[in-house]
């Protein structure tokens, strides 16, 4: 059984910073992307930055210069590193690890961005 374990989110103020992280545990095999997407309320869920195994990792235009993902293959760990955020951040953010045959979501976790 896989888990996905999120962790960090919370409340912050606009040019605040935060950075999530989370877990992949259990007999997954193979990660090749790890990625983050976020779901406002009343909006589809978007992607948000992906790091492939190998080559450069990207990021939705409202995001880039503030957000940089990475990720630790030994732990099977992605991070969310978040600078100067915004309102318009605020999100349920989830991780997600592809793998060749199945992807793994992460449970969700809350981003507030707020005065």
């Amino acid at each position: 059984q896989v888990q996905m374990v999120e962790s960090g989110g919370g409340l912050v103020q606009p040019g605040g910073s935060m950075r999530l992280s989370c877990a992949a545990s259990g007999n997954i095999f193979r990660i090749s992307v790890m990625a983050w997407y976020r779901q406002a309320p009343g909006k589809q869920r978007e992607l948000v930055a992906a790091a492939p195994g190998g080559g450069s990792s990207n990021y939705a235009d409202s995001v880039k210069g503030r957000f940089t993902i990475s990720r630790d293959n030994a732990k099977n760990t992605v991070y969310l590193q978040m600078n100067n955020l915004k309102p318009e951040d605020t999100a349920v953010y989830y991780c997600k690890a592809q793998t060749a045959f199945y992807d793994y979501w992460g449970q969700g976790t809350q981003v507030t961005v707020s005065s």
